[in-house]
C-alpha cells in the first residue's frame, strides 16, 4: 500500500485548521490556538519530510502547500493584526511580500511555462521566522510570554528576511523568464 498520499493529506489538514485557529483568536482563546496553530506549522514540515524523504512528490502537493501555508500565515497575521496584537506595518510587508510571489508565479505559469513549485532557502526560512513569531505572538497573548523584546527581534528578523526572500525572487524569476526556463 502506497502513502504517497499523505504529505497532500497533512497539507490539506493545514487548510481545514485555518478557520478555527482564527477563530480561537477572534474569540480570546489563545492557548487553544496556540496548539491547533503548533500543530499546523508543525504539520508544515513533516508533509515536506515525508514527500522528500520517500519521494512521494506530487503537482498537486507542490502547489497545496504553500497555499496551505500562505493560509494559515497570512490568515494569522491579519487576525493578530486585527487584534492589535502585530502592528499593520509588519502584516503589510508580509503579505506584500507574499502577493509578490503569488502574482510572480501566475505571471511566470500563463506567460513562460508551468511553475514549479521549489522554495528557496531564505524563503524557507523567511517562513520558520514567521511560524516562529506567530507562535510568540500567540504565547504572548495567552500566557505573556515571552517577552515583548523576544517578539521585536523576531520581527526585525522577519521583516530582513522578508525583503531578502521577495527581492530573490523576483530576480531569480526574471532571469529565468528572460532566458525562457
Amino acid at each position: 500500500m502506497s502513502f504517497r498520499w499523505l504529505p497532500n493529506a497533512i497539507s490539506l489538514l493545514r487548510v481545514v485548521l485555518v478557520a478555527p485557529i482564527l477563530l480561537l483568536i477572534l474569540n480570546e482563546q489563545f492557548p487553544l490556538a496556540l496548539v491547533l496553530f503548533f500543530v499546523a506549522g508543525f504539520s508544515d514540515g513533516i508533509d515536506g519530510y515525508l514527500a522528500k524523504r520517500y519521494d512521494w512528490h506530487t503537482r498537486l502537493g507542490a502547489l497545496l502547500d504553500p497555499v496551505a501555508d500562505k493560509l494559515l500565515v497570512a490568515g494569522t497575521f491579519i487576525t493578530l493584526t486585527y487584534m492589535q496584537h502585530i502592528p499593520i506595518w509588519l502584516t503589510a510587508v508580509v503579505i506584500l511580500r507574499d502577493v509578490v510571489i503569488v502574482g510572480g508565479a501566475a505571471a511566470y505559469n500563463f506567460i513562460v511555462k508551468p511553475v514549479q513549485g521549489e522554495p528557496t532557502r531564505i524563503s524557507k526560512l523567511n517562513t520558520a521566522l514567521q511560524l516562529l513569531f506567530l507562535l510568540f505572538v500567540l504565547s504572548r497573548a495567552g500566557f505573556d510570554w515571552p517577552d515583548e523584546i523576544s517578539i521585536t527581534v523576531l520581527g526585525a528578523a522577519i521583516l530582513i528576511t522578508v525583503v531578502i526572500s521577495g527581492v530573490d525572487y523576483v530576480l531569480s524569476w526574471s532571469k529565468r523568464a528572460s532566458v525562457g526556463e
